[in-house]
């Protein structure tokens, strides 16, 4: 599989990326060294390996989800900028 200039002039206009042909050029022989490195990942023989999501085998060191402060509303929002009723006043973003 390989992408010819016209495919990579739609995927940098699809990016809006404004690109010279020059730069195009190096792009579709970028983008088909990459398609030539996933058709020949493909060639691997990867029977009977598990799937995995990383070469470390490691877990994350993980915290009890307990509540541990709370019931403080008045000392969380003391540095915001406008509050009422307990709650962060925000300006509108959205007319």
């Amino acid at each position: 599989m390989s992408v010819d200039t016209e495919t990579v002039r739609r995927v940098a206009h699809l990016a809006r990326l404004k690109m010279g042909d020059e730069e195009l050029e190096r792009l579709k022989g970028d983008m088909n060294a990459i398609l030539g490195f996933v058709e020949q990942l493909g060639e691997v023989d990867v029977e009977g390996v598990e799937p995995m999501t990383s070469v470390v085998d490691a877990s994350l060191k993980r915290r009890d989800d307990v509540v541990t402060d709370g019931g403080y509303p008045d000392r969380v929002l003391a540095n915001a900028p406008e509050a009422a009723d307990g709650f962060y006043l925000v300006p509108r973003v959205v007319e």
